[in-house]
């Protein structure tokens, strides 16, 4: 198997795996970072969400050969000590019930804001509309979005 270099959270790591493995089984199987979900596999839900060149991305069907070379941030990449605004908020508003597709949640801000620090209601509902929330705290979510985009521009 060939052996590829990875930037990860900062961090370069390498695994010795198949070209075709997806990047969520590398960051969960192979290097231990299981903050990132698996929910669907077919990148419908968002679960598995993280940033790949600062760009929201479903590391379900994303091979690792195409990853390679790139960064990658996932969900404890955020932030080290939980401080980021993102994180901030969703502390704030107390979001999570069952926790799981926050993450891709996260994630999936954290990209938007890397493009667009001040990104319009359209444009908000266009990125967090693909993220899945079994529990249906999308009331919770929004007012997170809302604060963490208020504290990402302080």
């Amino acid at each position: 198997m060939p052996i590829f270099k990875l930037l990860i959270n900062g961090e370069s790591r390498s695994v010795d795996v198949e070209p075709d493995m997806p990047l969520l089984w590398v960051l969960r199987d192979e290097l231990q970072l299981t903050g990132t979900k698996f929910g669907c596999g077919v990148a419908s839900c968002g679960a598995c969400t993280v940033l790949l060149n600062d760009k929201a991305t479903r590391a379900c069907v994303t091979p690792v050969q195409i990853a390679a070379g790139q960064s990658i941030t996932t969900i404890e990449g955020l932030s080290a000590t939980g401080d980021h605004p993102i994180q901030q908020a969703w502390e704030e508003v107390n979001v999570p019930q069952c926790g799981y597709c926050q993450a891709g949640q996260m994630m999936t801000l954290a990209g938007l804001l890397k493009a667009n620090k001040r990104p319009s209601k359209a444009e908000i509902r266009l990125a967090m509309d693909g993220v899945l929330c079994r529990c249906g705290t999308y009331h919770r979510i929004q007012q997170a979005v809302e604060k963490a985009i208020e504290n990402y521009n302080k």
